[in-house]
Order: structure tokens, then C-alpha cells, then sequence
């Protein structure tokens, strides 16, 4: 909010913006999984890339940076993970 206000009532306006927020994350989230389902394991790099380039401005990059963050968190858990199960564990 640009008002500087971080609580405040509830407005027919303020629900109106939130739900076209919704709505405009709900269509990027679709668009990733749409490119997952076409590409498969290419499509975790597509997704940020077709979601990103479909909702326009900063949204899209809004989409974009959290899909690539998602991603990178991914993989750094993968790499996490492989490198624990070739080492046996004691207990």
C-alpha cells in the first residue's frame, strides 16, 4: 500500500485489487504448470520463463524471480540430498 497504512478495513476496493492479485497469480502458477506438463524436466526452467513473459510488468517479474527461487532451492536441496545418501549414516 502507498498510503503507508499496513492494517487498516477492509474496502470493496481492497478486496478487489487483492482478488485480481489472486487472479493474475493463479494464471502465472497455470502457465508454469503448463510448461512443466509440455516439457517435463525442462519445463521446471521453462515455467518461470513462459509464466514470467505472459503476465506483464512487474508482476511477471514477480513470478519470475519466485519460480527461479523455487528452482535454485531445488536443486541446492538435490545436491543436499545426494551428497547425505552416498555417505552411510551411523546411528
Amino acid at each position: 500500500m502507498s498510503d503507508g497504512k499496513s492494517i487498516g478495513v477492509p474496502t470493496a476496493k481492497g478486496l478487489g485489487d487483492a482478488f485480481k492479485d489472486f487472479g493474475i497469480g493463479a494464471a502465472g502458477g497455470a502457465a508454469a504448470a503448463l510448461a512443466i506438463r509440455i516439457f517435463g524436466g525442462w519445463g521446471l526452467l521453462a515455467a518461470p520463463l513462459l509464466a514470467g513473459s505472459i503476465v506483464k510488468g512487474e508482476r511477471g517479474t514477480i513470478i519470475a524471480t519466485g519460480f527461479g527461487t523455487l528452482l535454485g532451492l531445488m536443486l541446492l536441496g538435490g545436491l543436499g540430498s545426494s551428497s547425505q545418501s552416498a555417505s552411510p549414516g551411523t546411528m
